[in-house]
């Protein structure tokens, strides 16, 4: 059967048990609702959204009716939308869960069942395990009550109530010309980003017209993410055809967001998660209230560093997490900005507990405005590295569809673990074996040269998919006047790093 993993349930468009389909999603809705019900809440609001791909719109429909039949308030948003837009809703409307038929970024025979709780957060255990207890005694799905939905005003005003709230967020942000080059990858996020953008100032907007309709099959796409190689070369031709100072990549489900700049020497490329995470996180900070209470950033442990110096830097409190944004939007309060290197970016706690592509699509225009005439987003990160030292991150995955695989890489890695990276020795630190909320699976190799050049690398299983990954990066003291040529040389240790990591195969 399919389990509760991140935040509910993924896997293929398929029947039976170990697949998505109208059974398994009426069981675990039955099972979310009866959990909702012995923990008191009764009667409460639950919101339900849905996607564009194979299944979205008769899982949402089985969710909606069995949640209706078991009593609930439920608001059906009624056209297919982004994952932020319900982890909006089910914060702003105070409801008692959110369920969003999604499978984000996964390959187009993949479907998915994610689930908020109260505040609009992701849930964690033990709710997890207690709702797939409770999915496991709902029986057969054929005998689950289900009623239909009457559609009311609430669902049809969420759209221009987000758009509203992003408007109040980002009101106080300078506004110079900028022309943007956006795609949504053949997702739900393109026109209401295009739409979010306008009305932050930002107008002048180039879509991928191949990519911008929502289409489930992903035709133009090897791998519906951003962060895939080749994914983002249509939006790159078009930015580079109409001189465009920023280019914007959602990915389907519209809660990452990737961008790219224009090197003058080098052309367009894409910013890694870290690279667009410690610009945005410093962007918040910087432009937070005068006199507000110390703010909280968090970001996760396999992410890079270079944004955890700048905000401590900038008095901030800094937290690092286990992956995963139901982590990291509990990392402590007041929450002010949290991110992870895979392309999501939280900057708008207050209103969305979750990553949200869209609004981090208009604090990067937001930055790039600030920066327009003095290099863009590139001169931003310089500037940045600069003040606290030259990051370099990439990572490498293995695929390995025999557990046995994974299994013996991971515990080769913590008995016998390299002793050198591209010459630099480094030491091993087991995160099975820490005793406080950092535990898990993952192994972390860290070490330094004589002339302060550090290397980090995180090793850990997939949390969803069957591959084991590497987390690189080599770092370097701030040398102003030298970025450029420290980030070059960084990158080609990195990439020899990468290269000596064990592939256990």
């Amino acid at each position: 059967m399919l389990t509760f993993g991140t935040a509910g349930l993924r896997g293929p468009v398929q029947d039976g048990p170990d697949g998505m389909n109208v059974e398994t999603v009426t069981r675990a809705t039955a099972g979310l609702a009866d959990w909702l019900l012995a923990n008191g809440r009764a009667g409460g609001t639950v919101v339900v959204g849905r996607d564009a791909r194979h299944g979205s719109e008769e899982f949402a429909i089985a969710a909606r009716e069995v949640l209706t039949a078991k009593g609930f308030d439920v608001i059906a948003l009624p056209e297919p939308g982004p994952t932020p837009l319900v982890a909006f809703a089910t914060r702003h409307f105070g409801a008692a869960a959110g369920v969003m038929v999604t499978a984000s970024h996964n390959p187009p025979r993949d479907n998915g069942y994610k689930v908020y709780l109260e505040h609009g957060s992701q849930l964690i255990g033990p709710a997890d395990r207690e709702i797939e207890a409770a999915i496991a005694a709902t029986g057969d799905a054929a005998q689950i009550p289900r009623v239909a939905v009457v559609p009311d005003a609430r669902a049809g005003a969420v759209v221009e109530t987000y758009l509203a709230r992003l408007a109040v967020r980002f009101s106080g942000a300078p506004r110079r010309p900028l022309r943007i080059a956006l795609t949504p990858m053949h997702g739900v996020g393109g026109a209401l980003a295009v739409e979010a953008l306008r009305r932050a100032g930002f107008d002048d907007v180039h879509v991928v017209a191949e990519q911008f309709a929502p289409d489930p099959d992903f035709p133009t796409v090897a791998f519906p993410n951003p962060e895939e190689p080749g994914a983002t070369d249509l939006l790159l031709a078009l930015a580079a055809d109409v001189d465009a100072d920023l280019a914007i990549a959602l990915d389907p489900d519209a809660d990452r967001c990737a961008v790219g700049a224009c090197d003058d020497d080098r052309g367009w490329r894409m910013l890694t998660g870290d690279e667009t995470g410690a610009l945005l996180g410093t962007w918040v900070l910087d432009h937070r209230p005068a006199g507000a209470p110390t703010p909280v950033v968090a970001s996760s442990i396999v992410s890079g560093t270079l944004f955890d110096a700048a905000a401590r830097r900038r008095g901030a409190r800094s937290l690092r997490t286990l992956t995963g944004f139901k982590w990291l939007v509990r990392a402590g309060e007041p929450l002010s900005y949290a991110y992870e290197e895979a392309l999501g970016h939280c900057v708008d706690p207050d209103a969305v507990r979750d990553k949200d592509g869209i609004s981090a699509a208009i604090a990067c225009a937001s930055l790039a405005s600030e920066w327009a005439g003095r290099g863009g987003l590139l001169a931003a990160l310089d500037d940045l590295q600069e003040e606290n030292g030259v990051h370099v991150t990439a990572g490498r995955s293995l695929r390995l569809t025999d557990p046995r695989l994974m299994t013996g890489l991971m515990t080769d890695l913590r008995r016998t673990p390299p002793a050198t990276l591209a010459g630099i020795p480094v030491r091993a630190v087991d995160y099975l074996a820490r005793d406080d909320a950092l535990q898990t699976d993952g192994v972390e190799l860290t070490g330094t040269r004589d002339d302060g050049v550090a290397v980090r690398v995180f090793a850990r299983p997939s949390g969803t998919e069957p591959k084991l990954k590497y987390y690189g990066q080599v770092s370097a003291p701030p040398s102003p006047g030298s970025v450029s040529s420290t980030r070059r040389a960084l990158s080609e240790v990195l990439t020899q790093i990468l290269a000596e990591l064990p592939a256990g195969v």
